[in-house]
């Protein structure tokens, strides 16, 4: 018997590797362009030498926070390790609810809705608000997931070009769907600069679109008590879906969307990543609840962190290096060619700085660069220490 399994077993992974034969050829190709991605290594709980992380998305440093932690596991001993069934079944918690009403609050909206993280938000609401026949039109520059979730939909994407509102009246003009979508960031992940908001809520109002604002890096750093650039613009009213995550400033994990009442209601009902995922875990859910509550006490957060992403951005500039138009806590350092980019990233862990290379498909060809998250946890004297560090890397590779 056992002879006969150990057969079966090895014939079944004789299949298995001729069926997967054209994967390594896909890698083979991607390791060619310098395009391969590889796990980093582990991030140790406590280096054995000093390193400053630039690839982090915890723009204020909470993730380590004791009133976080603590908060986390209180919900965690109170709830459970996890909700045990989806909203609609048995895993609406009473933290669910008190999570969404301190949202809609935070970003000025009646309601908000929960998900399991960022993408999944985006990949239950776009799709049920746009399907064939509709058409979505999305900043050329968005993340992957908005991409997805508007093909997912099966509406016709069209892409206008980056924070360019007279491009997309063009697109809008000569659409006559029936549903039209236009989604965009506030703050784009890549190159750290900010959408002219007003303009394009404008510009969807006069054709009679919705609008989708994705601000998942801006929340926390932007607006009133980091509430985002929507509510700091006064244009909620304009913003039919105001988007946003939990894993990045708010130190936790899932994602969010806050909207109209009936939007909500009409989600619950289509949205099917919400309908068939299993609710966020209760202790994810008490550290963004305590995330905000120490927003709320610390309102100029965002602001101080702002003025030391800018310092950085101008040591580099000063140097001759490119960093792009941004105004956040999102500094590009623009390499160019992929094999730079990744000798730079890896000159810079010698250094003890983590920073990671950028590369196509994430970025457009011939834009692969170092990105800088700078956050709250790096001191104005820790940065101008890095730059000199980031600016010496680049000289030794010719950058300048």
């Amino acid at each position: 018997m056992l002879l006969k399994i150990s057969r079966c077993c090895g014939i079944w992974s004789c299949c298995r590797m001729k069926n997967e034969c054209w994967i390594a050829d896909v890698l083979r190709q991607l390791s060619g362009q310098d395009l391969e991605r590889r796990l980093p290594p582990d991030m140790p709980p406590a280096p054995r030498r000093a390193t400053v992380d630039f690839s982090s998305n915890d723009y204020l440093g909470l993730r380590k926070n004791p009133d976080v932690i603590r908060n986390a596991v209180v919900y965690l001993q109170r709830f459970g390790t996890g909700a045990g069934a989806s909203r609609l079944l048995s895993g609406s918690l009473a933290c669910h609810r008190q999570l969404e009403e301190l949202l809609a609050r935070f970003k000025a909206y009646p309601s908000s809705l929960v998900f399991g993280s960022g993408y999944l938000a985006n990949c239950g609401v776009i799709p049920a608000l746009v399907g064939r026949g509709d058409l979505v039109v999305a900043d050329r520059l968005v993340h992957a997931s908005l991409v997805d979730s508007s093909l997912l939909s099966g509406a016709r994407l069209l892409r206008f070009r980056h924070n360019d509102p007279e491009h997309l009246d063009a697109l809008l003009n000569k659409s006559g769907a029936r549903r039209k979508l236009v989604v965009t960031e506030s703050v784009f992940s890549m190159d750290g600069d900010v959408a002219p908001l007003k303009e394009v809520a404008l510009v969807a109002m006069r054709h009679g679109a919705m609008v989708f604002v994705d601000e998942a890096h801006a929340t926390g750093i932007f607006g009133p008590e980091g509430s985002g650039l929507v509510r700091a613009q006064s244009i909620c009213d304009s913003v039919n879906i105001s988007m946003g995550t939990l894993s990045k400033a708010l130190a936790s994990y899932g994602g969010f969307v806050c909207c109209s009442s009936q939007m909500k209601d009409f989600l619950v009902n289509r949205a099917r990543t919400f309908i068939y995922s299993t609710a966020p875990p209760p202790s994810a859910v008490g550290a963004a609840i305590a995330a905000l509550e120490w927003l709320k006490h610390n309102p100029d957060a965002g602001a101080l962190l702002l003025r030391r992403a800018s310092l950085f951005r101008r040591r580099l500039a000063s140097a001759g290096l490119n960093v792009g138009a941004g105004q956040s806590q999102i500094v590009p350092l623009i390499v160019g060619e992929n094999q730079k980019a990744l000798e730079l990233a890896a000159r810079l862990r010698d250094h003890g700085l983590v920073a990671s290379a950028i590369r196509p498909p994430t970025v457009p060809p011939g834009t692969a660069r170092i990105r800088f998250s700078i956050t709250l946890e790096m001191s104005a004297a820790t940065l101008e220490e890095c730059a000199d560090i980031v600016i010496k890397a680049s000289q030794d590779i010719g950058l300048v």
